[in-house]
């Protein structure tokens, strides 16, 4: 029964074949969830280097401080990780083999990006949190000129 369903559909309207550009429909891919999410990143590192340490005598004043540290952490962490998904989603799903030709260091650059959101995962560095905004920014160049378009660059803070 459920064969002769599919052969009725199958009459009822014949398909078609078709190509794409992307693994999903075009207009879904952006750069800037990959820069709200390292932007993010890089408030966390700045908050946790600007946290001052309580005397640690002070046990209320040292939970608090701990405890607001591993926040910034955690939201670091997960910021990174989230920007570095974006980006691979952007490297392995939106450019394909001509983006290649036009772009000859396109590999190199998603590449040191990933490495980079690694990098601002594990550490507190203010030094790597920029460079990976600077990344994000150069990949945010390729992906708009890739597209024929020019749109603006721009951050929250």
């Amino acid at each position: 029964m459920f064969d002769q369903a599919i052969e009725a559909l199958r009459t009822f309207r014949s398909s078609t074949d078709a190509e794409a550009h992307c693994d999903g429909p075009c207009g879904v891919y952006d750069p800037a969830s990959a820069r709200i999410a390292a932007e993010a990143a890089v408030s966390m590192t700045k908050k946790m280097l600007d946290l001052t340490p309580p005397n640690p005598s002070d046990g209320n004043a040292m939970a608090a401080y701990l405890n607001t540290m591993s926040r910034y952490a955690a939201i670091k962490e997960e910021q990174a990780h989230l920007a570095k998904s974006e980006l691979l989603v952007l490297w392995t799903d939106y450019f394909k083999p001509p983006h290649l030709e036009q772009f000859p260091k396109l590999h190199e650059t998603f590449w040191k990006a990933a490495k980079l959101c690694s990098a601002v995962k594990v550490e507190v560095s203010a030094q790597h949190a920029q460079e990976l905004m600077d990344a994000v920014k150069e990949i945010h160049e390729i992906f708009w000129k890739s597209k024929g378009r020019d749109v603006a660059w721009y951050t929250a803070s």
